[in-house]
C-alpha cells in the first residue's frame, strides 16, 4: 500500500457488495443488466419527452431532466462497480474516490431537488389552474432548474474539500461498493468532528428544503382534492401526481433510512438500502412515470410505432 506524504493512500480498496470470488460474476452479469436498463429507459424517456409536442410542458421538462440526472448518478457508480467485479485488485485511486464522492453527492442532490421542483410544479397545476401558466414560465423553470444545480454542487464541494483535509495513516479498505462520506470518513485517523457536524447539520438542511417543498405541495394539494366533490375528479387529480409520489418515497426512504445511522453502522441493511436510492430507483423511475401517466404512455406509443417500421426495413435491408 502506497502512502502521500504519510497522510493518505494513493489508492483505497473497495471491498464491495460480496468478498466471495463465486459471487463476482454473477453480481457483475445482474448490475450490468440493471446499468443497461437504466440507460434505455431514461434515454426513451428523454427521447418521448422530446419528441411529442404535447408534453413541452414544465412538469415533463423536469422529468426529462430527472432522467438525465439518473443517468449521470448510475453511471457515477456502476461502471467501477463492473470493474471490480472482474477484476482482483479492486483498487480506486484516492483522486477518483475524491471525484467519485464529489459527483455522487452532487447528482444525488439534484434529484430531490427535481423532485421537490415537479411537486412545486404539481401544486401550481392542481391548485392554481388558471394561472399556471403564468406562475410556470420559462423564466420560473429555468430559475428552479439553476437552483437545482447550484446548490447541490455547492454543497458536495463543501463535504469533498472537508475529506481531503483528513489523514489517513492506517487503513485503506473501504467496506462498502463506492466512495460514499461515511465508509471513508472511518478510515481517517485525523478527527473526523468537523465533517460529522456538517453532514449532521448542513446535509439535513440541503436535503430538507426540497423534502419540506413536496410535502408543503402535497398538503395543499390534499386539501384542494377534499373541495372536489366527485370520486372521478379526486381520482384524475391524484393519479397525476401517484407517480411523483412513489419515486419520492422510494428516494427518501431509503436515503434517510441510510443517512440517519450512526458513522460506526455498516451492515447488510444500509447496503441494501444504498443499493435501493443509488442503483435501483434511477431504474424504477421510467417504469413508474410510463407505466402510471396516460401521457407517456400514449407518447411511448406512438415512439414504439415510429420506430417499428424502422425496424423492418433494416432487416428487410440485411
Amino acid at each position: 500500500m502506497r502512502w502521500n506524504n504519510q497522510t493518505r493512500p494513493s489508492e483505497f480498496i473497495l471491498l464491495g457488495l460480496s468478498s466471495r470470488p463465486e459471487h463476482q460474476k454473477p453480481l457483475f452479469v445482474l448490475f450490468l443488466i440493471i446499468y443497461l436498463v437504466t440507460l434505455m429507459g431514461n434515454l426513451i424517456i428523454m427521447l418521448s419527452i422530446y419528441l411529442d409536442v404535447r408534453l413541452q410542458t414544465p412538469m415533463y421538462f423536469f422529468l426529462s431532466v430527472l432522467s438525465f440526472v439518473d443517468i449521470c448518478y448510475t453511471t457515477v457508480i456502476i461502471p467501477k462497480m463492473l470493474t471490480n467485479f472482474l477484476s482482483e485488485a479492486k483498487t480506486i485511486l484516492y483522486s477518483e474516490c475524491l471525484s467519485q464522492m464529489y459527483f455522487f453527492l452532487s447528482f444525488g442532490n439534484v434529484d430531490s431537488y427535481l423532485l421537490g421542483a415537479t411537486a412545486i410544479d404539481r401544486y401550481v397545476a392542481i391548485c392554481n389552474p388558471f394561472h399556471y401558466i403564468t406562475i410556470m414560465s420559462y423564466k420560473c423553470c429555468v430559475l428552479l432548474l439553476v437552483i437545482s444545480f447550484f446548490i447541490p454542487f455547492l454543497h458536495s464541494l463543501l463535504h469533498v474539500h472537508l475529506m481531503n483535509q483528513l489523514t489517513f495513516c492506517a487503513s485503506n479498505v473501504i467496506h462498502h461498493f463506492f466512495c460514499d462520506l461515511n465508509p471513508v470518513l472511518k478510515l481517517s485517523c485525523s478527527s473526523t468532528f468537523v465533517n460529522e457536524i456538517v453532514i449532521k447539520t448542513e446535509g439535513p438542511f440541503v436535503i430538507m428544503v426540497p423534502f419540506m417543498c413536496i410535502i408543503i405541495s402535497y398538503l395543499r394539494i390534499f386539501a384542494t382534492v377534499l373541495k372536489i366533490p366527485s370520486a372521478a375528479g379526486k381520482y384524475k387529480v391524484f393519479s397525476t401526481c401517484g407517480s411523483h409520489l412513489t419515486v419520492v418515497i422510494l428516494f427518501y426512504g431509503s436515503i434517510t433510512y441510510v443517512y440517519l445511522q450512526p458513522l460506526t453502522s455498516n451492515n447488510v441493511k444500509d447496503q441494501i438500502a444504498t443499493v435501493i436510492y443509488t442503483i435501483l430507483t434511477p431504474m424504477l423511475n421510467p417504469f413508474v412515470y410510463s407505466l402510471r401517466n396516460k401521457d407517456m404512455k400514449q407518447c411511448l406509443g406512438k415512439l414504439i410505432g415510429r420506430i417499428k417500421p424502422q425496424l423492418r426495413g433494416f432487416y428487410d435491408k440485411s
